[in-house]
């Protein structure tokens, strides 16, 4: 099993849903760099489930760091971030270890483990490993944030409604202000179409899934590498790593394959004594190098596949058919508390990248 990412700074997670804690190490992280736990915990506030639109596990994610920070600072060595499971009920799982979910890892996790695997809860498949990814990411977004590099995800679509897409280039504070909201939307009125429909399918016992839109300001051109390192080749290893993502498409995406060459190419002209282009059809990226201006990107979210209706499935022991009723708790959308977890996988990428181009130390502190 193999659970690090990335090449210069690095992260490695542990831990399963109804474990003891879960957690996560940093490697390759400059010293010096300001840790400051508040936004730690204000960012895991943003992924924890909320009403009637998220699960009714209600997890506090009291974070502990046990190494790597002195005095707020890191230190340069690995950096290990603890988080305690405590709202934890595994009496609704033990049917699962013979009978897999339809959409879960629960079949193929008992293949490649031979049954073996920590099936309550998803066990290390879980979402729920997610939070100690974003308590990682929250560092990392902070110390790009320094360096002048915004990172922003707000709900593209959930359930087919679809929000105000992003400008060609947002202000900070604009930035900023999604950021600090629960339901990440640019338009409020399709923000409460959005949570109307998601209450409608966990009445109904059903799930909705969406598409995350992001966005990182401040990127400098030059950062990435050709073929198999490209911006968008390891931010798609990144964010395909996120459960339930099944979809990611840079600046117009898969709309280019409908235009002509003439209609897909950003021009290129000065603005300000700076190469800016006049559209961003190419996401920020050419060549898998970004160009300059904002690295633009969706990521599409599969509705969640614990439902509370009635699934055909198999029974491993008997080798019969049989029909799964699930019990337990469970979110009947997991696409806004997902996109904390996208800027996490993206600030995580992007500061790799950035060493390569300028060296280990350039998020250090000096």
């Amino acid at each position: 099993m193999k659970n690090t990412f990335g090449h210069n700074i690095s992260v490695t997670l542990f831990g399963e849903s109804h474990g003891a804690e879960i957690g996560a190490v940093i490697d390759g992280l400059g010293a010096g760099i300001p840790v400051n736990t508040d936004n730690i915990s204000k960012r895991l506030s943003l992924r924890r489930p909320w009403g009637k639109v998220s699960t009714s596990r209600r997890e506090d994610d009291n974070f502990r760091i046990v190494s790597g920070v002195f005095n707020g600072y890191t230190t340069g060595s690995a950096l290990c971030i603890l988080i305690p499971n405590k709202d934890t009920d595994s009496s609704k799982y033990s049917s699962l270890a013979r009978t897999p979910r339809p959409g879960h890892a629960d079949y193929t996790a008992f293949c490649k483990y031979n049954g073996y695997q920590d099936y309550r809860g998803g066990g290390h498949f879980s979402g729920r490993i997610t939070a100690p990814l974003v308590a990682a990411g929250s560092i990392i977004s902070d110390a790009l944030k320094a360096k002048g590099i915004n990172i922003c995800t707000h709900l593209y679509e959930i359930a087919g409604i679809k929000d105000t897409p992003f400008g060609m280039t947002p202000s900070e504070t604009f930035m900023d202000d999604i950021n600090n909201s629960l339901f990440a939307v640019i338009d409020p009125e399709k923000g409460e179409q959005m949570t109307k429909a998601i209450e409608q399918a966990a009445a109904s016992g059903d799930s909705v899934g969406g598409i995350l839109e992001t966005m990182v300001t401040g990127l400098p051109a030059g950062v990435g590498e050709p073929w198999f390192d490209s911006v968008e080749s390891l931010l798609s290893h990144g964010l395909f790593s996120i459960p339930a993502v099944k979809g990611v498409e840079f600046g117009a995406g898969f709309e280019m394959s409908k235009m002509r060459g003439s209609e897909a190419n950003d021009s290129f002209l000065y603005e300000n004594g700076k190469v800016v282009t006049a559209t961003n059809n190419n996401g920020g990226i050419n060549g898998g190098i970004t160009n300059g201006m904002p690295v633009l990107f969706r990521t599409a979210v599969k509705p969640t596949p614990s439902i509370f209706i009635s699934q055909n499935t198999v029974d491993l022991e008997t080798g019969e058919n049989t029909v799964l009723s699930l019990a337990g708790r469970h979110d009947p959308c997991i696409v806004h508390r997902a996109r904390v977890v996208v800027d996490s996988v993206t600030a995580i990428t992007l500061a790799d990248l950035l060493c390569t181009r300028f060296g280990t130390d350039w998020l250090g502190g000096k």
